[in-house]
């Protein structure tokens, strides 16, 4: 059963206007331009109710979905932790207002966010709230079928510590990598753009697997262009591509006994570079609003941690694509 919020009073009107400029524009805009009760309804059942001549669950009633997919997003546009996300509700008046709480209602804790992201996970929700903003951004023509852009990102994780009796207390799912002869531990985050910088989809992996590894299913329903560093250079693949039709933006490296490219390959390099660079404006969006480092243990908490980060640069990024 939803909890049902309290009507407005005389003192939320009169706190109305309160609140810091910046971030009302911000959130008055989000609260206008983005779809939030066709985003609650893509996750709504996660607290489905019992089947008919099923007892009823006991407990107290559950905040609004509505509530819980906009406290996700603030977090993930704020960057903000569960036990902050928790002090902002009750403190600032715009981010009560945004979620929909009055003066005087009770503030959902940080455990009550910790049971939704659980919900989501075992209901396997981990892409469902970005291919929910990615409709929406379909409808508003917003999306390029022009081609797909991929590249991978390593998201490191804490190394641990060795304990007395010989334990770690390293993530167990995590792995180590090399990357220009630095060794990184965590996890990769593996995108698919269009040519805008807007996430089509992705797959998150221990960061071991090669970048190469998830192009395939990341592309596998385009049909115009693929672009994408050398890392993701392969003959069988070009092959595969050429022969439906799709063309092979991937820049190309020297390869075994070869002294140097031909300069026309290496005007190509260039001009797929170009166009490939704009896959990365979604992890330099991330990596400013601090991830760069996971918030959580496993592999599922984590991959939906970043389903989320996506969801909410797509929706911010769409903001800018609206005025232009």
């Amino acid at each position: 059963m939803e909890r049902k919020s309290d009507q407005p009073t005389f003192v939320d009107a009169a706190a109305l206007e309160l609140g810091g400029p910046r971030t009302m524009a911000f959130l008055d805009k989000c609260e206008r331009l983005i779809p939030w009760d066709e985003l609650a309804r893509s996750v709504a059942g996660v607290f489905a109710r019992p089947a008919q001549g099923e007892p009823a669950r006991g407990g107290r009633p559950h905040w609004p979905v509505k509530l819980y997919v906009k406290c996700l997003l603030l977090q993930r546009w704020f960057n903000l932790s569960d036990p902050q996300l928790e002090e902002q509700l009750r403190d600032r008046l715009s981010f009560r207002r945004f979620v929909g709480l009055g003066l005087s209602e009770p503030t959902p804790d940080e455990t009550a966010l910790v049971v939704f992201r659980r919900r989501l996970r075992e209901a396997g929700h981990e892409r469902t709230l970005l291919e929910a903003v990615n409709r929406h951004l379909e409808k508003l023509g917003l999306m390029l079928h022009t081609g797909t852009l991929v590249d991978a990102m390593i998201v490191e994780a804490p190394r641990g510590r060795t304990k007395p009796d010989g334990t770690s207390t390293r993530d167990a799912q995590a792995s180590f990598t090399k990357k220009r002869d630095q060794t990184y531990h965590g996890y990769k985050a593996h995108i698919a753009s269009d040519l805008r910088g807007l996430v089509k989809d992705f797959r998150f992996d221990t960061a071991r697997v090669h970048d190469s590894q998830h192009i395939d299913e990341l592309i596998r329903k385009e049909k115009t262009f693929v672009g994408a560093d050398s890392a993701y250079m392969d003959q069988e693949r070009e092959a595969r591509l050429h022969k439906r039709g799709v063309c092979f933006g991937v820049i190309k490296r020297r390869v075994r006994g070869q002294a140097e490219l031909p300069a026309w390959q290496r005007a190509l390099n260039r001009a797929w570079s170009a166009i490939r660079a704009v896959v990365e404006h979604p992890f330099a969006w991330m990596r400013n609003m601090g991830y760069r480092k996971v918030r959580y243990r496993g592999l599922a908490r984590n991959e939906l941690d970043f389903g989320l980060l996506a969801a909410a640069y797509n929706l911010k990024r769409s903001f800018s694509l609206r005025g232009a």
